[in-house]
């Protein structure tokens, strides 16, 4: 399967380039810039990553953890009164609570990070493109995805060259 790299000179030409693509049901994979470009999000069907939900749902069930393992450690498996408070004194627990939920959260928000971005990677077939190290500083790549049939990749070329496509390259994979 081989995809099409579109290359750009300027951002407003990118995003102009991934929105005819998708009016035509052509929608774009990715797009390398130098920058953030405003609107290439919604050109790109881009969905929210998984990162928040799964630092919410680490460091909360982390945190609800240590409040039991405290509460069960100094209320049922050694009750010791010490100062004549009772068994359950629950003032002592938010700290640890707190530090090992924002432990959690944290470890849980960097491995999500790396398995979304599919990280580690040392070989990706986009940087076999010609010219590609410049998509961090002055051009605007698009990577297409058309499918085999022919007529369809022609489509494809030619509506990126209308819409400011400077050249197309294949990339395999």
């Amino acid at each position: 399967m081989k995809r099409l790299v579109a290359v750009f000179d300027s951002p407003e030409a990118l995003v102009k380039g991934a929105d005819k693509l998708k009016a035509e049901g052509f929608p774009a994979e990715d797009a390398l810039t130098p920058f953030h470009v405003h609107g290439i999000e919604e050109a790109l069907n881009v969905k929210r990553p998984p990162v928040r939900r799964a630092m919410a749902i680490a460091g909360f069930s982390m945190a609800a953890l240590a409040w039991c393992l405290q509460w069960f450690s100094l209320s049922v498996a050694y009750p010791f009164i010490s100062g004549d408070r009772p068994h359950n004194s629950w003032q002592v627990f938010p700290l640890v609570t707190f530090e090992v939920g924002v432990l959690a959260a944290g470890i849980a928000g960097f491995v999500t990070f790396l398995y979304t971005c599919g990280l580690p990677s040392l070989y990706h077939p986009v940087f076999d493109v010609p010219g590609i190290e410049r998509a961090t500083s002055d051009r605007f790549f698009l990577i297409v995805n058309p499918t085999a049939d022919e007529r369809t990749e022609d489509r494809v070329r030619s509506l990126l060259v209308s819409e400011g496509a400077i050249f197309i390259e294949e990339m395999a994979g």
